[in-house]
């Protein structure tokens, strides 16, 4: 269930995060997709083209308005705040399919596709826009 305060979601989004730390890759994969997969959504909250003005994690846990970018963004910053080496090639896409998803480890596995499950395939994404880890902590830093 989805904590109904900020002071909750944060708590929550704490402890994801402690536990992410110590699991395997694909299960701490699987973790924070579920997590974020169970957020209040919303259509056209974020937009690409507004990129420069899109919330730090903690501002957009405090909005809680999560369209499928959002929740993408929300992805992507829990796997950039996990620090780990191994999780560390991860990129909040969109495709040219409309599709707005995580790839981490060389597109092997995907998340914000399935709220169930992260998507484990070899197969090629097309890429219209992209922001990689890397650059995502400009967003809170």
């Amino acid at each position: 269930m989805w904590p109904a305060t900020f002071a909750g979601r944060l708590e929550s989004w704490h402890s994801l995060r402690q536990q992410c730390s110590l699991l395997p890759v694909k299960s701490a994969l699987e973790t924070v997709n579920a997590w974020w997969s169970q957020t209040p959504w919303q259509p056209y909250y974020l937009h690409w083209d507004d990129q420069a003005s899109w919330p730090d994690p903690w501002c957009l846990l405090n909005d809680n308005v999560y369209c499928d970018l959002a929740r993408g963004l929300g992805i992507l910053y829990t796997i950039s705040l996990l620090d780990r080496a191994d999780l560390a090639d991860a990129a909040l896409v969109l495709t040219e399919d409309g599709y707005n998803l995580v790839l981490v480890d060389k597109s092997k596995y995907i998340l914000n596709w399935n709220p169930d499950t992260v998507v484990n395939t070899n197969q090629e994404i097309r890429i219209k826009r992209q922001m990689l880890q890397g650059q995502i902590t400009q967003q809170y830093n």
